[in-house]
């Protein structure tokens, strides 16, 4: 299927790699349908989250183990059961960047993760009950010593 995209002009996407949001994502709850596309081919832990039906949507996806490897996200169980799964490890997770200029006041969502469950398609963004994950943290502070355990 063909896609025009905010970033990468008109694309062909395979229908069968969409992913599909039940209740969209907060905020944009009429999208439903996304494709997941890499940035680059060399840094499979910065991705693009763009509607296939709104060329101009498209948000900024980083996998959070490479910012934090201690994520520990924890579904509750009925968060697991809609997306077909018994285990919050069964399931992929990104958080959104908001980008900024300069880069280093970017920020992003720890708190509210988009979860995909690889095998169905299906995606989720969800709000954690884990208190310790800001919805705004600051992008620079990952990699400072100071902030490691």
């Amino acid at each position: 299927m063909q896609i025009r995209t905010k970033y990468f002009g008109e694309i062909h996407i395979d229908e069968q790699t969409t992913l599909h949001f039940v209740d969209g994502l907060f905020g944009f709850e009429e999208e439903k349908e996304f494709a997941l596309l890499p940035f680059s081919d060399q840094a499979d832990y910065l991705l693009c989250l763009q509607s296939v039906t709104n060329p101009y949507l498209a948000f900024t996806l980083l996998n959070p183990f490479m910012l934090m490897p201690d994520y520990r996200p924890r579904l509750p169980e009925t968060e697991l059961k809609k997306l077909g799964v018994q285990q919050s490890e069964d399931l992929c997770y990104y958080v959104l960047c908001r980008v900024e200029k300069p880069v280093s006041k970017s920020t992003v969502n720890l708190r509210c993760p988009v979860v995909l469950n690889d095998r169905t398609r299906q995606a989720r963004q969800v709000i954690l009950e884990e208190e310790e994950y800001e919805m705004r943290h600051p992008l620079s502070s990952f990699g400072r010593e100071e902030n490691r355990c």
